[in-house]
């Protein structure tokens, strides 16, 4: 029973809120009388328009059986549910939006996973219930249980990219939902939080504006923000408790997020306070909630005012707009540092990561250019490495994973029209020791800078040592003291890893060890490590970057794709006919693609250029490696019967080639300080489907056959070779003209097309 304090509190907002009290309330009338009565139409709307422009324009990865088969399965579990329960048939509209939701967030690479996802969602609604209000939000709880125990569910992020004005449409649309719905508040409690708390770690970091920016341009949490957490169905019946709740969501979702490292973190947070709603109902009791049945409002609940809505929505938007203006850039994991005058350059890295649970081994390579007496090269690392974490790899193993995955060109050869065969296919190639102990004069000096030497070691050709901080201005005046000439604002690049207790790993090259091994060029260093953390700090390597950097990762995982969760992660274009000349110009081809396709991501997405099992290939570049090249890149699972799937009879001895439980994710990104504002983070999928960039020569027939058939294929091949220009056209930006002369007497195909009315009749 509500209390008669409740009661009158509630007639008042009511009369605030439609039109009974202020005058700014009568202005928005015209306004409300033009949206649906019932919320969930403008939910269905959002979501459907969401689903729509992000697959139309996006390129989303959702496969296209996903949203029938999760709307049909969501609508069927409903009316099973109802005619099981003996219920009342209550319409479809709350499935849809589930089934929407879960269409949007859930990825997944089995096809059980989305009927799995509707029935929970679904029917949880009826099955977990509390004083008649069901607990969980149907959508997050379908999402997080198939992600928890399925094993072939996961979410993206980062997907929608950061495009403002189809974010900025999509919260509009979002505020107009929850302003119906009278949720209003604990959005608005919940992202103002999460703003605040966003912005006080990036002052507390040292970090850049645009990195708050960054972090809240993300199309994932929009559809947490006006969806999710506004659900009137599962909320707090209290306005006052309502958004004490949703500042508490906020709070927890950032405890998990930076202290726990847990991706997705608003969905996890909102899934463990969500069985508190029901204790706060009973202790801070109001009316509850009802969908619109013919009344006017749903009885009791209290609604934001239409003027504080607009005077609290500009706090939270102006930020957002201020942000988006770019600030000037500062590459590889770490920078470099050298001694005098040394000009230092770092335009290209090559990086694996060979990542099971919170364990990792990072092989890094680079371009670096000058003498071996300059060289040296600072990474931010989680955690002090002893020794045996440390080792020298071979630089032909990464150029082996670089020509196994690479972009490739395929031919195929069209037989003769006159005697057809199935065309067939071949593929065109593209000793440790210890360092010296400082003086006591030179640790005084260490600690009056706030740097610790945690260890050091002699590893092969280089000298290590792993530093820790206390402050970054103390940082880069070690290092200038100790002989090193440190890039251009330097301090405030490690402040942020500073601040997050990060240690420092410091190689240089050790001469003598270097002449001892005989080896005439640098060799990667590979780091084992276990931490929470899965990501690069790039950020780092913009300090001396004299331009945009490309970094090729090769992720070697157990279970299945790698992709960025703070970036957007899209593919290559690939598996398309483009014309035979490229054959002689493949690389200055894939540079233009590359460049074109960065351009359309407007330079902020990381690029999938190939995804494999790494126990086969076809077409094959090069041949896969082998077991024993896989252990020297770190796969440390290899031996272990455990971990490794395929039982004993495959382990060491195996052939090349061979069965492996290993699959490589080759990504490729671009970055500069403007458009990269953060390092890398990762997470891996359970997605095994085969991917790679492959562009396609479809070679004509050149023989003398005459034949009936041979009318249509010359027809048709003179289609071939128009829409071969216009791909190529598309995906590198040459001009048709320059296509056409290349093409030589092809291109007089394309030049002048034949009439369409001639293929009507043949006579």
């Amino acid at each position: 029973m509500v209390g008669e304090g409740t009661t009158r509190h509630a007639r008042a907002s009511r009369r605030r809120s439609f039109g009974g009290g202020s005058r700014s309330s009568r202005t928005m009338r015209p306004f409300q009388r033009l949206l649906p009565r019932d919320p969930r139409d403008l939910q269905i709307a959002f979501l459907a328009s969401f689903l729509v422009l992000g697959v139309a324009f996006l390129r989303l990865p959702i496969e296209p059986w996903m949203p029938p088969l999760l709307l049909t399965s969501t609508c069927a579990v409903q009316w099973a549910c109802e005619r099981v329960l003996r219920l009342p048939s209550s319409g479809f509209r709350s499935p849809l939006i589930t089934g929407l939701g879960l269409s949007l967030l859930l990825r997944t690479d089995a096809v059980w996973v989305p009927p799995l996802a509707a029935t929970i969602a679904i029917g949880a609604k009826y099955l977990i219930r509390i004083r008649g209000k069901h607990v969980f939000n149907p959508g997050m709880l379908g999402l997080t249980t198939c992600i928890l125990f399925s094993g072939h569910a996961w979410c993206s992020p980062s997907q929608w990219g950061e495009g403002m004005a189809l974010l900025a449409w999509f919260a509009v649309l979002g505020l107009a939902v929850v302003s119906r719905s009278f949720r209003t508040d604990v959005s608005l409690a919940f992202l103002g939080s999460w703003v605040l708390l966003k912005l006080g770690r990036v002052l507390w970091l040292g970090q850049r504006p645009a990195v708050l920016g960054h972090q809240l341009l993300v199309g994932s949490l929009i559809l947490f923000t006006f969806f999710m957490i506004s659900d009137p169905k599962t909320t707090p019946d209290r306005r006052s408790v309502r958004i004490g709740w949703g500042i508490a969501v906020a709070v927890l979702a950032f405890v998990l997020q930076h202290q726990a490292w847990v991706m997705n973190a608003p969905v996890w947070a909102l899934l463990l306070l969500s069985p508190v709603v029901p204790l706060l109902d009973r202790l801070f009791p109001a009316s509850r909630f009802t969908w619109p049945s013919g009344q006017a409002s749903p009885q009791g609940v209290v609604a934001v005012p239409a003027p504080a809505v607009r005077r609290v929505a500009p706090l939270l938007v102006l930020p957002l707009l201020v942000l988006l203006h770019p600030a000037p850039a500062l590459a590889f994991c770490g920078f470099y540092v050298g001694k005098a005058d040394t000009q230092l350059f770092n335009d290209s890295s090559q990086v694996a990561l060979v990542r099971d649970g919170n364990r990792t081994v990072l092989t890094m390579s680079n371009d670096y250019r000058g003498p071996l007496t300059e060289f040296a090269l600072v990474v931010p690392v989680p955690t002090v490495l002893e020794r045996e974490q440390i080792h020298v790899g071979e630089r032909r193993l990464l150029e082996h994973l670089d020509a196994y995955s690479a972009p490739r060109l395929v031919e195929y050869f069209d037989p003769d029209p006159c005697q057809p065969i199935y065309p067939m296919s071949k593929a065109a190639s593209a000793p440790a020791g210890a360092i010296a102990m400082r003086s006591s004069a030179e640790k005084k000096r260490d600690e009056a800078l706030g740097v610790h030497v945690e260890a050091k070691y002699t590893v092969g050709e280089y000298d290590i040592l792993i530093l820790g901080a206390k402050q970054s201005e103390g940082l880069e005046t070690w290092l200038r003291e100790n002989g090193y000439r440190v890039p251009a604002r330097a301090a405030a690049a490690l402040q942020p890893y500073i601040r997050q207790d990060m240690k420092f790993f410091v190689a240089k090259v050790n001469l003598e060890a270097q002449k001892e091994s005989g080896v005439q060029h640098l060799r990667p260093l590979q780091i084992a490590y276990e931490s929470k953390k899965f990501m690069l700090p790039i950020r780092l390597g913009m300090a001396n970057a004299a331009g945009p950097q490309d970094m090729i990762v090769y992720a070697l995982t157990r279970r299945g794709r790698v992709e960025s969760t703070n970036y957007r992660t899209t593919r290559i274009p690939s598996d398309v006919n483009i014309p035979v000349f490229v054959k002689s110009d493949f690389g200055k081809f894939y540079q233009d693609a590359f460049a074109r396709s960065v351009e359309k991501e407007e330079r902020r997405a990381v690029f999938t250029e190939y995804v494999w099992d790494m126990g086969w290939c076809d077409p094959c570049a090069a041949q896969p490696l082998s077991r024993e090249e896989l252990r020297q890149l770190g796969v440390f699972w290899l031996d272990d019967p455990r971990t490794d799937s395929l039982g004993p009879a495959f382990r060491r001895g195996a052939p090349v080639g061979g069965p492996v439980n290993v699959l490589l994710t080759r990504l490729h990104v671009r970055y500069d300080g403007a458009h990269f504002p953060e390092d890398l983070v990762f997470q891996e999928t359970s997605d095994r489907t085969n991917f790679q960039a492959r562009y396609i020569l479809q070679h004509p027939y050149k023989g003398t056959s005459e034949c009936s058939a041979m009318d249509d294929y010359r027809e048709r091949l003179r289609d071939r070779r128009i829409k071969e220009a216009e791909t190529l056209a598309s995906i590198t930006g040459w001009s048709m003209q320059d296509i056409k002369k290349k093409m030589g007497p092809d291109g007089d195909d394309v030049k002048s097309p034949r009439p369409w009315y001639r293929r009507l009749w043949n006579d």
